[in-house]
Order: C-alpha cells, then structure tokens, then sequence
C-alpha cells in the first residue's frame, strides 16, 4: 500500500473528523473511500463518453432505428405479444 501526504483545507477537515468520530472509522478509510468513488464515477463518465461519441458517430454514418418502430417496440413491452427490440 502507498503513502500519500494530503492537505485538508479546514472546511473539510473538520467535518471528516467528525464523520470519523461519529462512523467509528479513520479518517484514512473514509478518505480512501471517497477517492475509490470518485475514481468509480469518473469510469462511468468516461465510457458514458465514448458511448455517446460512437452513437453520434452511428447516427452520422445512417445508422439509426426510426421513433416509430422504437415507440412500437416498447409499447409491447410486458404484453404477451412483445416484440424484438428493432434493427438497424
């Protein structure tokens, strides 16, 4: 495991003192927490983006299922005659 020194600015200081105090748990683990969250969310956004870059990318190249056949589709979701879901 790594050691990394951190300055906390007073205004977060003291309210992770006190989260720490009243979880019974160092400051140390809450930090490491919030950074593994952080670190998780920005994984999200990251291939939230380069999902939504191939969709644009998708739709400019022709590649796209028209409103009607999508809205046709999930109006017959949980009916007995569901459909698939459409192609391009």
């Amino acid at each position: 495991m790594a050691v990394t020194s951190v300055r906390l600015q007073t205004e977060i200081e003291n309210p992770l003192e006190n989260l720490s105090k009243k979880l019974d748990r160092s400051k140390n683990y809450l930090i490491n927490q919030a950074i593994k969250e952080f670190l998780e969310r920005s994984a999200i956004d990251e291939q939230r983006w380069a999902e939504t870059i191939e969709a644009i990318d998708s739709v400019k190249s022709g590649k796209s299922v028209d409103e009607q056949s999508v809205n046709n589709w999930l109006d017959s979701w949980g009916t007995k005659n569901e459909l698939d879901p459409p192609k391009t």
